[in-house]
């Protein structure tokens, strides 16, 4: 009867043990309980990649996740392949997002939304940037917007790699707010992104440009370009001479975000995790130095609020979209 006893009691102990533990998504315990994945769509090099390894490495060092932090890279179709991998996958696989996630899908050229995947955070932004050549007889972008309107072919933009990315998307909303329809635009499409931009621009090819800050924030201060304005909420450091869009009249910031996803229906639990990990990342000497290193702002947010963000830039995008033209 003693031994009998003594079994009853040790099974419901190990009953009550393993009410109490910690289930995931995946269906394992204790989360995370396996190595991490963090998906960068696109080839090694440039912002999605950078991202993502400076996350697996800031969180290693600063000793955040116990877990191995692995990085892969799912190249094509503007994150597109990189974003459907992370949709078959569980709760141990996350990828960098920014708002190509919401413009694909608007254009027609995706499925996938940014409701297919668990938000967990909005890590930085870069400012987009309007610029001209240092000669250029516009002094202001009040004074572009006017001979844009006035004649929106004698104007040349340059823009790229293509249409209905932030770059052309942040000129269609400012521009609008002039009255000046974004059909009557004279863009000129440079495949090879924000460097062959700023290289026609310099080239004298085009008159004006619409392109993130990176690319043209050495330039003006070697004095080779001029930057009109910046999409920021307020005027950045070294570049004290260059007001914001709404300094000049114009109503609106446009953050060039970028973010981290997981795949869906990820518990509260891990959901919480994922807070509790990134908003300490974001708070370290390193991810600071990397903003600095990279002229890139923090605009951390947390699940929730980066949730809430999805919903208002797809509404917004929508609009831009809808007013570009782009899709009939």
């Amino acid at each position: 009867m003693k031994k009998r006893g003594f079994l009853l009691i040790l099974g419901l102990v190990l009953l009550l043990s393993a009410c109490g533990t910690t289930k995931n998504s995946s269906g394992g315990s204790a989360y995370p309980n396996k190595h991490i994945e963090i998906v960068a769509p696109a080839s090694p090099g440039g912002g999605w990649d950078l991202t993502a390894r400076s996350v697996q490495k800031i969180l290693k060092d600063n000793e955040l996740v116990q877990n191995n932090i692995n990085v892969i890279n799912k190249p094509g179709g503007g994150g597109e392949v990189g974003w459907n991998y992370l949709n078959t996958k569980d709760s141990h696989y996350l990828a960098v997002n920014s708002s190509l996630l919401l413009t694909n899908n608007l254009l027609g050229q995706s499925k996938l939304t940014h409701q297919d995947f668990t938000p967990l955070a909005t890590l930085a932004t870069e400012w987009q940037a309007i610029a001209v050549s240092v000669d250029s007889p516009y002094q202001n972008i009040n004074e572009l917007f006017e001979q844009i309107k006035k004649d929106p072919t004698s104007v040349k933009i340059g823009v790229g790699p293509g249409l209905g990315n932030d770059d052309h998307l942040s000129f269609v909303q400012a521009t609008g707010m002039k009255d000046i329809q974004a059909k009557d635009l004279n863009f000129l499409v440079y495949d090879g992104g924000g460097g062959d931009v700023v290289t026609a621009l310099l080239g004298k090819h085009v008159d004006a440009v619409t392109t993130s800050l990176s690319e043209v924030k050495e330039h003006h201060l070697a004095g080779k370009v001029k930057i009109l304005a910046v999409s920021s909420d307020e005027r950045l450091e070294e570049l004290e001479d260059v007001p914001t869009l709404q300094e000049e009249g114009l109503d609106m910031v446009f953050p060039h975000w970028r973010g981290i996803m997981g795949p869906p229906n990820m518990t509260e639990e891990e959901i919480q995790y994922w807070d509790e990990k990134l908003s300490k990342m974001v708070e370290s000497e390193e991810w600071k130095q990397l903003l600095e290193n990279n002229d890139w702002d923090s605009f951390y947010q947390t699940s929730e609020e980066t949730r809430l963000f999805m919903a208002e830039q797809e509404k917004l995008y929508k609009e831009l979209i809808d007013q570009s033209g782009l899709v009939q």
